[in-house]
Parts: C-alpha cells; structure tokens; sequence
C-alpha cells in the first residue's frame, strides 16, 4: 500500500514578525493570524499586490506585509482611520488611546504608523487614507489577495465587497474575516457571514480554508 504523502506545512512568518503582531494593538488571534499570513503567502506568488480593508492599527496589515516583502510585491492596506462602528465611543471594543485629543475623534493612524516602524515593514506598505468605496471607484488594478476586516454593517462590509472583489484576479484570494454563522453575533460577524456567503453563492469563488472566524476563497470564474 503507497504511503500517503503528508500535506505540506503552512508557511510560518519569521520569529520577529509574528513577535511584533502580537505586541501591536489590535483584534486578531495568532491562529487567524498565522493562517492569513499563509494566504497571503500563496497569493503573493501571483505577482500582484495583496489589499486588506480595515487597518485599524496595523496589526494584520504585519503580516500581509511580510508576506509581500518576501515575494516582492506591495501591501496596500485602506481605512479612513476614524474607528469602525463598534470601536466608537460607549461601545464594548472603544479604545481611549486611539482618540486625539484636539479634535475630540479616533485616529489610529498615528498608531499605526509606529506599529510598522517597530516592525520594520515600512517600505513595503501603501497605506491609503480613505473610505474604502471611493477608494475602490479609484483604483484599476488587479489584486492578488484582497482581505476584506472592516466595517461590520450590511452597507459597510457589502460595499467593501462590492467595490474590491471585482478586483481579486483568476486565482487569486478572498479572505473574509469576522464570519460568525450564529445570529447572536449580529454586531461582529452577521455582515461579514452574509457577505461570505454570497461570495459562495456567486460561483465565483470557492472555499479552500477556515480558521476559526477566518474564511479564505479562491477566485475560480468571473463576477461578484
């Protein structure tokens, strides 16, 4: 009887960026972590520059850009840096910290930038300041991944769909973070999981990976 050939280990980031992940400010468990840098580790082979929506303070946008230092490719990472929904004042994931102080509203931009200069990943990010729809209107390009963490309304995470799925080129990525299937998690995963399962059901991208909350899809024909 042959022998069954063992999978091939995950791609695992070097010690100093996955120590540098989780001593920055942010939301993402190091499972979900480890297994968004495996995804953008396979996208990155495509050429082509990896794209996450929600930057909040640059805790993932560590290991997208790693991944795309060690392929030679660029991270783009868009938020307009004023906090999402739940991250505003009186609500449960609300970070003083992240207020300035002069004009009395969030922005982890400031934060952000000093996460990648602690994790010495700043050549290898474009960070775009801006809501993520006029964004997308913007741009023109082909993605090799696109990592959809932003806002967690129906109108936020469908319009993060809309404008950057299109975008994912044939083979590319599609990973979908905060996917909670119970509806008892309406603020943090309803939005995401209607959006992820739209996705399946468009036919245009099929399921090769889940981690916890994490969904990665591959793009295997046209349309959204």
């Amino acid at each position: 009887m042959a022998a069954v050939a063992e999978p091939a280990p995950m791609p695992a980031p070097e010690p100093e960026v996955l120590a540098a992940f989780e001593d920055a400010k942010g939301f993402m468990p190091r499972g979900e972590g480890l297994a968004l840098y495996a995804a953008a580790t396979e996208a990155a082979a495509l050429g082509l520059p990896l794209l996450e929506v929600g930057t909040y303070c640059g805790r993932s946008t560590i290991l997208l850009a790693a991944a795309a230092r060690r392929a030679g490719v660029s991270a783009i990472t868009v938020d307009h840096h004023r906090g999402s929904e739940e991250q505003q004042p009186g609500w449960e994931y609300h970070d003083p910290e992240t207020v300035d102080p002069e004009v009395g509203r969030m922005d982890t931009l400031p934060t952000f930038r000093r996460t990648l200069h602690k994790a010495g990943l700043e050549d290898h990010v474009i960070a775009v300041v801006g809501r993520s729809p006029q964004v997308a209107r913007a741009w023109g390009g082909a993605l090799g991944l696109v990592f959809i963490d932003g806002g967690h309304t129906d109108e936020h995470a469908t319009a993060d769909y809309e404008g950057w799925a299109p975008h994912v080129a044939e083979g590319g990525l599609l990973v979908i973070h905060d996917v909670f299937p119970d509806p008892v998690d309406i603020m943090t995963g309803q939005a995401p999981y209607r959006v992820y399962l739209r996705a399946l059901e468009s036919g245009a991208f099929e399921e090769i990976a889940v981690t916890d909350s994490l969904r990665v899809l591959r793009r295997t024909a046209a349309g959204i």
